[in-house]
């Protein structure tokens, strides 16, 4: 079967002919490419962190940065995100600051899940963003309820739900959509398709021509775009959110984009991927294609460029650094948020472990036990 062209607004050269979208005039624009250019320089932090010791994981997000920022930006802040553990850049344009991005990365005392998840598995009530699980594709059948209960509700929100072409493989995928199809959920369910599922390659996911043609099996409308053209993934997402809304039904978006770094940081892709493939796709870089269009509208110059640079490379040095100095949280935190109300055992567990710290038998900062105790 012939494979399904993506939609794309933006050319790959980035020049100026087109229009930007109804939404982004050139003052959002900018804004939408600083956060890109925040992102990669905290994704790069962010890795090498990992490597020297000072976090315990990270998922890079560099190389998906339109995809994720595009999409984002076209929310409204009611709408409900269901992210997975790469969505560094959802959290950070639904307006999550890098200093509480780094404080969930190092699971210190300022942390808003208490250092109870994997470091990039970030959530917040604020800005609508569920808990991320790790498990591959347990959020698509929660993402397509919540959206079943915006609808039933008569709500004016929709829900967006994340994932990759290899949790399309999972029989989540297929019973979150089926679920929404048949009751008109207002999900949009957002396929980044970064061509890798850790080592398994898309075209070891499906035999179909894309991953968006599979929604016609479930009633709905299936997209595929340049994931990589952050002006038409604004643009199809904006529009399938307000399709949802005002009860037209899910839409699932697939997303052509690629992950340049590894899958994780307990990855090597070198093992899995050639240089030539890494090398096609770094040309198509979403931010440089972004930057150049702007230069080409007039509504970017290099020195703009450099300072955007250095103003990001400020910001994350400063959040890292504010983030790494704050210490564990406390152990009481430990019963915290378990129940509504605390049950009898757990009130008799909280005795039991701040009398063995205060014995000196189990550690304050590290709820261990003390060597020889």
């Amino acid at each position: 079967m012939t494979a399904v062209q993506p939609l794309q607004l933006l050319s790959p050269e980035g020049g100026a002919s087109v229009e930007p979208p109804e939404g982004l005039d050139p003052e959002r624009l900018l804004s939408l490419y600083r956060n890109m250019v925040r992102l990669r320089v905290f994704d790069r932090r962010a890795l090498n962190l990992q490597r020297q010791g000072r976090i315990n994981f990270y998922a890079p997000a560099s190389g998906q940065e339109a995809a994720m920022i595009g999409s984002a930006a076209a929310l409204e802040p009611q709408d409900v995100a269901y992210p997975t553990y790469r969505e560094s850049g959802v959290c950070l344009q639904r307006g999550m600051s890098l200093r509480t991005m780094a404080d969930q990365l190092f699971g210190n005392a300022r942390d808003l899940v208490k250092g109870r998840q994997m470091p990039n598995h970030w959530s917040s009530r604020e800005h609508n963003i569920v808990s991320i699980s790790s498990c591959i594709a347990t959020q698509i059948p929660q993402a397509a309820g919540t959206g079943m209960a915006q609808r039933f509700r008569g709500e004016n929100a929709a829900t967006i739900c994340y994932f990759g072409d290899g949790a399309t493989s999972e029989g989540d995928f297929h019973a979150g959509l089926n679920f929404a199809g048949v009751f008109r959920a207002n999900t949009v369910f957002f396929c980044q398709n970064n061509q890798w599922a850790i080592t398994v390659p898309v075209t070891r996911q499906t035999a179909a021509p894309s991953i968006a043609i599979k929604a016609s099996a479930y009633g709905f409308e299936g997209i595929r775009i340049d994931g990589n053209d952050l002006l038409v993934v604004y643009k199809t997402v904006r529009e399938a959110l307000e399709k949802a809304r005002s009860g037209g039904g899910p839409t699932l978006i697939e997303a052509l984009t690629y992950r340049m770094g590894p899958h994780s940081t307990s990855d090597d892709p070198r093992r899995y991927r050639t240089e030539q493939e890494v090398e096609t796709w770094r040309r198509r870089d979403p931010i440089e294609r972004l930057q150049r269009y702007l230069e080409a509208r007039g509504w970017i110059d290099a020195e703009q460029v450099e300072r955007i640079a250095a103003e990001a490379k400020e910001e994350v040095d400063r959040a890292i650094s504010e983030a790494e100095a704050v210490g564990p949280p406390e152990p009481e935190t430990l019963f915290e948020d378990v129940y509504a109300r605390p049950t009898p055992q757990l009130e008799r567990e909280r005795r039991e472990l701040l009398d063995l710290i205060r014995r000196g038998v189990v550690s304050r900062v590290t709820h261990t036990p003390i060597r020889g105790s």
